[in-house]
């Protein structure tokens, strides 16, 4: 039989090893993810990696964000899936592709509403706008604010100043229904595609154009297979910064207020950080070769005008927000 005075220390050895493991710093921290699909130079991925910091110090690391850019962990429709189930938690998603969720969003994507960056910026706390966000919970996502990137502009593999020089043209253009309407009123051919496949297509000649903010062209350097850059400035590119309805639903109201502080926080300096990069991205592109190519801004202007008419009278919050917008 063995003396139970010597299995003490052992005993208590453990015991002592537990409460160190429970008492060490983040022992309890939730290992949280938050998926985008933009590359680790955008803006986006700077919010991104400001609210897993910010979570982090707010929380004392009880909450702990991973962030996977580059569709790391699925395209935008998977990653809602992955949301619903609680799965993922937190997601910068672009406007165009919660549309599907929420027709409204599209409002969005008007062309020639926004003047700029700051412009579209201001248009984030209008009423409509955050009217926006609350009908993203039927679709399992809360949404708690907006991220910013450049406005569109026209990459090209030949100089685009005016409509007529996109007539044939297949341009690389973000999957939504106010895009394609947009460059089929221009004459072109709007082919989606992921960003990984359009330096290639463009080296090919399978693309003639892409439809693109300043961020993202200085990220994946697309100005060295399409040098010309018309600054159309035809349309803004919001996101959503979404967390898991599942998982939200199970937060406490103290940890609930922390995460809408920590984005509201970063959706305002984000709001800032797109606005400045404008400028210091068309830099860098311009240092590169890129060439800014004179174009016809009141004949895009008058191909945006119907367009804009279709979506303003399809929706009544895309109504409101337009005229929200116009007011600003």
């Amino acid at each position: 039989m063995k003396n139970p005075l010597k299995t003490l220390p052992v005993i208590a050895s453990a015991a002592v090893a537990a409460l160190a493991l429970a008492a060490a710093p983040g022992a309890s921290a939730q290992a949280l993810k938050l998926a985008h699909i933009t590359p680790p130079t955008h803006v986006w991925h700077q919010v991104s990696e400001k609210i897993a910091a910010d979570l982090a110090t707010a929380t004392g690391g009880k909450m702990k964000i991973a962030v996977s850019p580059l569709q790391k962990l699925g395209t935008e429709a998977q990653v809602i899936n992955l949301m619903q189930a609680g799965a993922v938690q937190f997601s910068v998603f672009t406007v165009g592709g919660l549309a599907n969720r929420e027709e409204s969003l599209l409002g969005w994507s008007l062309p020639y509403v926004f003047k700029d960056v700051p412009h579209a910026a201001r248009a984030a706390n209008t009423p409509a706008a955050r009217e926006m966000l609350k009908r993203l919970e039927t679709s399992g996502l809360v949404g708690l604010g907006y991220a910013f990137a450049g406005m569109r502009q026209v990459l090209s593999l030949q100089p685009v100043a005016g409509p007529k020089d996109l007539a044939g043209k297949k341009v690389r253009s973000f999957p939504s229904p106010v895009y394609n309407d947009w460059w089929l009123a221009n004459g072109a051919a709007p082919t989606a595609m992921p960003l990984s496949e359009v330096a290639p297509s463009l080296t090919t000649k399978l693309l003639d154009a892409v439809d693109i903010d300043l961020d993202a062209l200085v990220g994946l350097k697309f100005y060295q297979q399409a040098p010309n850059l018309s600054l159309t400035n035809h349309m803004a590119f919001p996101a959503v910064i979404a967390v898991s309805k599942k998982w939200w639903d199970a937060r406490t109201d103290a940890e609930r207020e922390t995460i809408r502080k920590v984005v509201a926080d970063a959706e305002k300096w984000g709001m800032q950080v797109a606005a400045d990069a404008e400028a210091s991205n068309l830099k860098k592109a311009q240092a590169d070769g890129t060439k800014v190519i004179e174009f016809d801004v009141k004949a895009f202007q008058a191909v945006a005008a119907p367009v804009r008419d279709k979506y303003v009278a399809k929706n009544a919050l895309i109504a409101d927000f337009y005229k929200q917008v116009k007011d600003l």
